[in-house]
């Protein structure tokens, strides 16, 4: 089958894949994305995916769309895809050579519906395989936290392995901390409390880490955020893997240590209903 008859795209709310060749997003990496699970016909996590795009806009400086305007065209793409994924790119508009930004610039904005990921069903119930990536996360809190178009570090860790047992790499800061994986923020369970790195220089603050964080405290469970090493993941009891479109993933098997999915990490997967708004 070929995929591409199932993807469908808007710019600017038009239905095309043309996009200005002096597009500040394709010329210097200039906007934010989301990556949304499509169920059901409705984009899950909505309102928390909107909270962190208009958070990033204004991080950045950008143009927040309308609510109203993007909701009707991200119901416009789910409508017909029961079961899929949707990205939404924005970016600052087109501009002159430079990187000066714009005055007054006119975002973009770019929508593209995808057929729903194929990662095996085990991996929600058995775990993962997960390594260490060898590329290192530069230090930035201008950017940290953001879901910025500026992916290259991840690109050239995904580029590590092509082992299709392994689902995932793990990657450190330049100074050894482990921060999160190339497309997953990372959790492990260490005597009762949920850890998880700090993302205060580096890394992405995903939606789903964020609601992970939220049910652990509605649970009572302790939630630490800073510092991870590889002492503590062989040191770690339970170790999971999060994102929009996965949900929680536990680990079974990482840097030479076996886990089994743990009962936090179980308690936690049936707690977060990833299209509950």
């Amino acid at each position: 089958m070929d995929v591409r008859h199932l993807v469908s795209t808007l710019i600017n709310g038009i239905e095309t894949c043309d996009i200005d060749a002096q597009d500040r997003g394709f010329q210097y990496g200039d906007g934010l994305f989301e990556t949304l699970r499509i169920r059901a016909n409705r984009p899950c996590l909505w309102s928390q995916h909107l909270a962190r795009l208009a958070h990033g806009c204004g991080r950045l400086g950008l143009l927040m769309p309308d609510e109203t305007l993007l909701r009707d065209e991200v119901d416009r793409l789910c409508r017909d895809e029961a079961d899929g994924v949707l990205k939404i790119v924005l970016t600052r508009g087109s501009g002159g050579r430079g990187y000066r930004p714009p005055e007054d610039p006119t975002p973009t904005r770019l929508l593209t519906r995808f057929p729903a990921a194929d990662y095996p069903p085990e991996n929600r119930t058995q775990g993962v395989v997960v390594r260490i990536c060898d590329t290192r996360l530069g230090l930035n809190p201008a950017l940290a936290g953001l879901k910025h178009l500026n992916r290259l570090e991840q690109v050239l860790a995904r580029a590590e392995w092509s082992d299709t047992d392994i689902a995932e790499g793990l990657m450190q800061d330049i100074e050894g901390n482990i921060i999160e994986g190339t497309m997953s923020n990372l959790f492990v369970v260490q005597a009762g409390i949920l850890r998880t790195p700090g993302l205060s220089r580096c890394g992405v603050a995903g939606v789903m880490r964020a609601r992970v964080m939220a049910e652990a405290e509605v649970l009572g469970i302790p939630v630490n955020e800073g510092r991870l090493g590889l002492r503590d993941l062989a040191a770690a009891d339970e170790v999971f893997l999060t994102n929009s479109v996965i949900g929680i993933w536990p680990v079974r098997q990482l840097v030479g240590c076996d886990y089994v999915p743990g009962p936090l990490t179980t308690h936690l997967a049936a707690a977060v209903d990833m299209c509950n708004d």
